[in-house]
Formats: C-alpha cells, structure tokens, sequence
C-alpha cells in the first residue's frame, strides 16, 4: 500500500501527516489514528507499527490520516521534556486538522468517520472524540492517563464524555499498569453513565503495547490477532453501511 505525506500548519508549526487512501472511488468510510509512542519520535516514515496501521484501515476499504503529534519539538527531544510540556489545547488542534484533511479526500463519506490509538494515541483519540461531535467510532487502545489532564488548565478527558456523540471499542491488556484494570473499569463506568454504545476487552497474559510488533517483549501475537478482529468487527459494523 501507498501513501502520500501532506503538511497542514498549526498554530505556527508545520505538522505532518500521513494520507491512506483507498483504490476504490467511493464512498467509503475513513479514520484519523494518533499516533502512539514507542519508535515514533524519529517521525512517521520511521515508524513500522504506525505505517502498519494505515496499510491495514486502507486494505478494509478505509481512508486513513495519521498526523504527527509530536511535531511541536525538535527531533531528539527526550520523552520526559514532552511529557512535561504536552498541552492537551494542542493535541486537540492537531487532531482537527487531521481530521480536516479526511474530509478533503476525494471519495471520503463525512457521515462516517472514526477515530483511533495506540497508548499514547489512545489518550488522545478519547480526547479528540470528546472536542469533534462528528466521529461515528472511538477506539482506544490501552491508552493510559485519560484520568489526567495535561497543560494548564485542562481538564481530564475522563470528565469529558458526556460530550462525545459515538460508539466506542476499548482494547486493554489485563498485565498493563497505565491504563490499570482500575482504570479501565472506572474507564467503562464513566462510558456507562452516559448510554455510550461501547464495548471493552481485555486479554489475560498481556501487558501495555501488546499489539507492537516492533518490541519482542511486549509483543502477543494472539491477543493481537484477535483484537484487531474485534476493532474491524466493531468499526465495520457502524461505518461500512451508509445510515438509511
């Protein structure tokens, strides 16, 4: 599969992205996916898993935009100085943009458009579903620190879902540490308070990032193999029949 890099300009800073698009002419459904953070720093060509990603979501039949959310430091920057600095304001424009840049593809149907991540990304798809009213589905992938907010004055996106306005899938590890099975739970409580279409899984024996194939030690093929089966199950079911 192919892909195009496109550049949008956020607030002053060029941020790359990603673009997967399907050879059919359409319509068909699409997906922003952000980005994770293991072997991601470098940029997005030099990231296997993420690249993956985009062959698999194009290969179903769906456009994909994944943007570079990392883009507001220089390269070699080290992870705490990100941490310390993440400013959830930011995250929440990158994601529009990508967001943007779906809908500027030829063959693209707005009514149906999803949201993922990875670790990191899973944080931050759970954030940009609760600031964008039109994603149909939200999948969170072991995303850890949705109980905490990040920047001045942001809140946690836990706190925030009452304003989403689509189904969501939720793929955990019962061995991971951040999110925990408490988190998770409390995760599927706040989901719960609200009606959310949703649905949770979590695989006995895996820990976080266990979808990565980069890492060795992370890496569970079966759990992988059959979670990527529940996302595609899930996200097909909403998103590749247009609503009568």
């Amino acid at each position: 599969m192919t892909y195009e890099v496109k550049s949008v300009n956020i607030l002053g800073s060029d941020m790359d992205c990603l673009v997967f698009t399907p050879e059919s002419a359409g319509p068909f459904p699409g997906v922003v996916v952000a980005q994770h953070i293991p072997n991601a720093h470098d940029g997005l060509e030099a990231d296997p898993f993420t690249i993956d990603i985009g062959n698999k979501f194009v290969a179903k039949g769906y456009a994909c935009v994944i943007p570079f959310i990392f883009h507001w430091w220089p390269a070699g920057t080290d992870l705490a100085t990100k941490r310390a600095e993440w400013d959830d304001a930011k995250t929440v424009a990158d994601l529009d943009a990508a967001y943007g840049l779906l809908e500027e593809i030829d063959g693209i149907d707005t009514d149906r458009i999803a949201i993922m991540g990875h670790c990191w990304g899973g944080r931050m798809a759970w954030l940009g579903a609760c600031h964008n009213s039109q994603y149909k589905v939200l999948g969170t992938l072991y995303g850890g620190r949705i109980k905490i907010g990040m920047g001045k004055g942001n809140p946690p996106p836990i706190d925030l879902v009452n304003q989403m306005n689509c189904a969501v899938i939720g793929i955990f590890g019962k061995d991971d540490g951040n999110p925990s099975p408490e988190d998770v739970a409390d995760l599927e409580a706040a989901l719960a308070a609200t009606g959310t279409d949703y649905e949770f899984h979590s695989y006995e024996g895996a820990g976080h990032g266990f979808q990565d194939f980069i890492s060795e030690d992370r890496y569970r093929p079966e759990a992988t193999k059959d979670s990527w089966a529940k996302i595609f199950n899930f996200f097909d079911a909403r998103l590749q029949s247009r609503s009568p």
